[in-house]
């Protein structure tokens, strides 16, 4: 199999019929051995009724029926288990992202990247509500993260399966793939796609969404940059807090032994105390930290590297 295109779809089945029409005319013309995955995550209406249907009558068609409505992410996920091509391509089954970018995107991979991205530069949403929240936030992820992209949130990408096969997906992660890939050494591009606006349904995404996307960046920057090193993190903090209290004290004593002021009723002693003991805990947390990593790495035989491709005297090997 060379390609595998992923869709998740929750209450779409306005949409389902059409979306197949599309990405099949698509494929078939492009001269690749492809398949559809359909993922129904958990929908109350008749969007699974209608995929199985298409499944029936094209063996392309691959339906995975989650048993409710876990999340984009988790969708994506079950996806990605079930995809047998080379290449991943992703993509909203809301109709707003265009089938007829893909075959722009594999040419980009073909060049030799292992993540092509979709950018909706002319995005046909609304200013305020949706497209003004999106630049802003971009600007924050890429600052944060140090991948620089205009459009994290464009659901239309395509992936080399080596670089997905070594990923794991919580929360709302899904949009921070190629932040999180670039832990690996992978290198990714972005290209500007076509997107339209919403015909049928309605968006799947509220207000509540920012909180949830600040929460994961701030947990994927904390595992690009110190994933295998907790004790850095906390250590730092721990040993500033523990620093800052034994200077206040030591001014404190300073001054009841040289000036006579006295200690009692004095705020600054209970801060001094209080930041002690906190550096103390973050550093007994990063320890225990560095026990929990050790533990996940060693029990599991997870990899701390990631290899690309191995040159033996037989020849290239792919990694």
């Amino acid at each position: 199999m060379d390609i595998s295109l992923v869709i998740p779809l929750f209450n779409e089945e306005e949409n389902v019929g059409l979306l197949y029409d599309e990405v099949s005319s698509v494929l078939s013309k492009m001269d690749y051995q492809s398949e559809i995955i359909f993922i129904d995550d958990g929908s109350t209406d008749t969007t699974l009724k209608s995929l199985v249907q298409i499944q029936v009558g094209d063996p392309r068609v691959k339906v995975v029926s989650l048993r409710r409505n876990f999340g984009q992410t988790a969708a994506m996920s079950a996806g990605f288990d079930n995809a047998s091509g080379q290449i991943i391509v992703t993509m909203d089954g809301d109709l707003q992202n265009d089938p007829n970018d893909i075959p722009t995107m594999i040419d980009k991979l073909k060049e030799g990247f292992d993540v092509v991205t979709g950018w909706r530069y002319d995005r046909k949403d609304p200013f305020l509500s949706r497209k003004l929240p999106s630049q802003i936030a971009n600007k924050i992820i890429s600052w944060v993260t140090g991948v620089s992209l205009h459009d994290y949130g464009c659901t239309l990408k395509a992936f080399r399966k080596t670089v997905i096969r070594n990923l794991n997906l919580y929360g709302e992660m899904h949009r921070f793939i190629p932040a999180i890939a670039s832990g690996m050494g992978i290198s990714f591009t972005e290209v500007k796609v076509n997107h339209r606006a919403r015909r049928f349904g309605t968006s799947k995404y509220g207000i509540t969404r920012t909180i949830r996307v600040v929460l994961d960046l701030m947990t994927v920057k904390f595992l690009l940059s110190y994933a295998t090193r907790p004790l850095h993190v906390f250590g730092t903090v721990g040993v500033a807090s523990s620093f800052l209290g034994f200077c206040i004290a030591f001014v404190m004593i300073i001054q009841r032994q040289f000036l006579g002021v006295g200690l009692a009723n004095r705020p600054l002693l209970l801060m001094a105390v209080l930041l002690i003991f906190m550096g103390v805990q973050f550093i007994t947390m990063g320890l225990l930290a560095e026990l929990v990593v050790r533990t996940y790495h060693e029990s599991q035989r997870k990899p701390i590297y990631f290899v690309r491709d191995i040159y033996e005297n037989s020849g290239k090997i792919e990694g």
